[in-house]
């Protein structure tokens, strides 16, 4: 009996010993308030810092927002908002088009005069990249059945309305940063090339 009731209690003891070791350790992870009021004060004008940090951030790299480049013609607009060399060796470059031309338009330009390139009906698919120092020209990439790696316009885009696109280039060399983008008989938008993460 005696042997059963001091098993007992050690295992009691155990218990209460790991429930208080527990209680003390989420209590040390969580923090008071008490003693921590100076700090509070220090990241309350934290922010004012952080803010100015990311002002700089942003004229460094540019948020989907901020537009790069924009051209006009045919009562579009084309605006390129990120340009992004990404490891795998290709730049995928992201943007809007805007219809101000007073009726629907299907892109039926912008697809490329390549037979090939048909297959993509109303795409972004005839872009390039021209890299003026390289003096070369980069066509969308493409998948093993011609397929471009790029935005369709499935049902045109609607007068006065504003959609997305993308398309994904080989990349220039490690030394070209700047490049002219070019889509039908829109004039060449220039920007620089961001590195991706």
């Amino acid at each position: 009996m005696n042997l059963r009731h001091t098993m007992k209690g050690r295992t009691v003891m155990t218990a209460v010993a790991i429930t208080t070791g527990l209680v003390l350790t989420v209590a040390g992870c969580g923090g008071g308030d008490d003693g921590d009021n100076p700090d509070k004060n220090a990241s309350s004008s934290s922010p004012t810092k952080s803010e100015g940090s990311d002002d700089k951030q942003e004229s460094q790299a540019p948020s989907p927002e901020q537009v790069l480049a924009e051209v006009k013609g045919g009562g579009l607009t084309l605006a390129v908002t990120s340009a992004t060399r990404d490891e795998g060796g290709f730049v995928t470059v992201e943007g809007t088009v805007t219809n101000g031309s007073g009726k629907p338009w299907v892109a039926a330009d912008w697809r490329g005069d390549e037979s090939e390139l048909v297959k993509n009906g109303g795409s972004i698919a005839g872009a390039s990249l021209i890299d003026q120092t390289g003096k070369k020209r980069y066509l969308v990439l493409r998948d093993t059945e011609g397929r471009c790696l790029c935005t369709r316009f499935t049902g045109g885009v609607g007068s006065g309305d504003t959609t997305e696109w993308f398309a994904q280039f080989p990349a220039p060399p490690e030394g070209t940063t700047k490049v002219d983008f070019q889509v039908g008989a829109m004039p060449p938008a220039s920007f620089e090339l961001t590195e991706g993460e």
